[in-house]
């Protein structure tokens, strides 16, 4: 069994972590600390309860409240006063993990795919971390219709003047905060949009792939809904792998990728045909213009 650690064990100052919750809404601080306390048990394997509360500056009850939601997702087990990780494949699965991964190169993604809604138009947006960046950036294309199946898209777009939110129901997955299943692809059936903006697990012979079918489904569905596709993918989905195949990348209007993909990836793409387009991160020293392939293709 592994053994809790103290506060005076763990790497970053409570102050810091404290700092980085002191604004936004209430709805908003939760889902930062849980996320920030989602970083502290996997970096730690298990913690003690009370240095959460001690760390984050919050009461026991607050602390226990989060823990059991993370919990319910899976993410990680409370026992006699100690939280403990749960396997690194479920965390990762999370929606509250995911959130806190390659966040300048999400905010890249998104910034780029600004440039293919119009207002006006009707955009379905995937249940993805990636795509949830682009949420503060839809105001300045309203109006526009926003269908989506992921409730913290829901939540952060409806008090947005100028956006028609279209929520789409089903089987709600907490793991995800998303609803999937077959009345989620039923809803979906009913719609043409003008764009379907997602990201994807992983990336294999230049083919979407992902993990679970429940979302390869609903990605499917979202997919056929759509009169133009448009993939997020960070360098690192080209590193990873994943069980179910979806689309080959050559079927989307533009795969928007960020500077950190390897050269030698994206030319291959161009020379398939793709319509590559490479993002630049605000670390970099590039334009911060998307630089678009040209090739570019309608459907």
């Amino acid at each position: 069994m592994s053994q809790a650690h103290s506060v005076a064990e763990l790497g970053v100052p409570g102050s810091m972590a404290r700092d980085q919750l002191a604004s936004g809404s209430r709805q908003s601080r939760q889902f930062e600390r849980q996320r920030a306390v989602t970083e502290l048990v996997m970096s730690a394997g298990s913690v003690r309860i009370e240095d959460v509360a001690e760390r984050f500056d919050v009461s026991l009850m607050t602390v226990h409240r989060d823990l059991d939601e993370l919990e319910s997702r899976g993410i990680l087990r409370k026992t006699r006063g100690v939280a403990t990780a749960t396997s690194t494949s479920v965390i990762e699965s999370s929606d509250v993990y995911r959130s806190s991964r390659q966040v300048a190169e999400k905010e890249a993604l998104a910034a780029a795919a600004m440039d293919y809604i119009e207002p006006s138009h009707a955009i379905i947006l995937d249940d993805s971390t990636t795509v949830m960046s682009i949420a503060r950036h839809l105001a300045g294309k309203a109006p526009i219709t926003v269908i989506t199946n992921a409730l913290a898209l829901m939540n952060e777009l409806r008090a947005t003047n100028g956006i028609t939110l279209l929520g789409l129901g089903g089987l709600y997955y907490n793991w995800c905060s998303a609803f999937m299943g077959p009345m989620t692809r039923h809803e979906i059936a009913q719609f043409q949009a003008d764009i379907f903006i997602m990201s994807t697990a992983a990336i294999t012979n230049d083919v979407v792939f992902h993990q679970h079918l429940e979302t390869l489904d609903i990605k499917r569905a979202m997919f056929d809904a759509s009169n133009k596709r448009v993939l997020l993918a960070d360098h690192t989905k080209f590193e990873r792998q994943a069980l179910h195949a979806m689309v080959p990348l050559r079927a989307f209007d533009a795969v928007i990728v960020d500077d950190g993909t390897s050269r030698m990836d994206v030319e291959r793409m161009r020379n398939k045909g793709i319509n590559v387009v490479v993002a630049a991160t605000p670390h970099t020293h590039r334009s911060t213009h998307a630089h678009r392939g040209t090739d570019e293709r309608s459907k």
